[in-house]
């Protein structure tokens, strides 16, 4: 493991990494923690705040190009912050049921499995843990 390639990155990639890397604990501890009241509401939005931002932070990010600068890991994160926001107005309207299931999709689509991505070689996650 070295944080070279981290180091190396523009601040971009840093914040980005960085803003993944609470939202996985945040989010995991979303998920496991007794749901509503204060706390829950409290994380949730930081879980949320930090989510958009890895989004946004996302579409400057270009490593990979098959569009133009773009791929489908910025589609996914348009499709995120859709998510994101139906999440967030289910909650407020009271659907329960829906929160759930947008916040649970959201974690593991947006964050697990995209993230086993940035482990693909020659990814600066690839570079990080594997040389």
């Amino acid at each position: 493991m070295t944080f070279e390639p981290f180091l190396a990155a523009g601040p971009v990639i840093q914040s980005h990494v960085m803003a993944a890397a609470l939202a996985l604990g945040v989010g995991a501890f979303q998920l496991a923690a007794p749901k509503g009241g204060a706390r829950h509401r409290l994380s949730g939005y930081i879980w949320v705040a930090l989510m958009v931002y890895i989004c946004l932070s996302g579409f400057f990010i270009h490593e990979i190009r098959m569009l133009g600068p773009f791929s489908p890991i910025h589609l996914l994160s348009a499709f995120t912050l859709l998510a994101l926001f139906w999440a967030v107005l289910s909650a407020r309207r009271g659907d329960i049921t829906g929160h759930q299931r947008a916040m649970r999709a959201v974690y593991w689509l947006a964050l697990i499995v995209t993230g086993a991505f940035t482990l693909l070689p020659g990814r600066v996650m690839f570079r990080i843990l594997f040389g």
